[in-house]
């Protein structure tokens, strides 16, 4: 048919969405605008508790997501468990970007440029996971299947749960460490608008393209 989508790989959308995702939590971090709101809890994690990277404690709350959302279903759910290979992946990554990200310069229209890409760069990358038909990484995840659970619009459960995410980052840092860390305007830009950014991001990919992969009834 002329107006039929072309039909793209699954699996490469998914190990795209992960090296651009972790790429950009760590650039935003870069920026001085603060880290993004799903890495965040983390990320307070790792200044609090030194003894583990910023990738381990992101495997850790991921693990505590995907508990969390096996308990809200009230059973298990095998495939949330392959969740844990994207996962795996992406944490491995954020500690890979960190030995190298301190090359780049760090001007004030540096930040604000690493800023606005890291955040259009996270918008493409949640949209492709939540279309890619594979298990995802449990932080972006999480808000995705909580939507199913609860039946409300994910574009609303994904600002409740960033903003939540903000808040308890915040209150851990300022408990333990005495100040803020790790939260900047940026977050709270991203906290409050991504989630939308995101529904409008895979709306647009929706209109282009369609996804299949090995999990998926569709075939290319």
């Amino acid at each position: 048919m002329e107006n039929e989508k072309p039909i793209l790989r699954g699996e490469l959308a998914l190990m795209v969405a992960i090296v651009i995702n972790s790429f950009s939590v760590v650039l935003m971090l870069y920026s001085g605008s603060g880290i993004s709101a799903i890495s965040s809890v983390p990320y307070a994690f790792s200044e609090v508790f030194k003894e583990l990277s910023l990738g381990t404690w992101t495997y850790i709350f991921q693990g505590a997501l995907v508990l969390s959302l096996m308990i809200l279903r009230r059973k298990f759910v095998p495939s949330y468990l392959f969740s844990f290979v994207a996962g795996f992946a992406f944490s491995e990554l954020l500690d890979v970007n960190e030995l190298w990200i301190g090359i780049l310069p760090q001007t004030i229209p540096c930040r604000i440029a690493y800023f606005l890409i890291s955040y259009f760069l996270l918008s493409i990358g949640i949209a492709l996971e939540n279309r890619c038909q594979l298990p995802i990484i449990p932080t972006d995840l999480f808000p995705r299947e909580l939507s199913e659970i609860i039946d409300k619009p994910y574009a609303r459960v994904k600002i409740i749960f960033d903003v939540l995410c903000l808040a308890t980052t915040g209150l851990l840092t300022c408990l333990m460490l005495g100040y803020l860390d790790g939260l900047g305007i940026g977050t709270i830009v991203a906290a409050f608008t991504m989630g939308k950014m995101v529904s409008i991001t895979g709306s647009w990919i929706d209109q282009r393209v369609t996804f299949a992969s090995v999990l998926s009834k569709q075939t290319i």
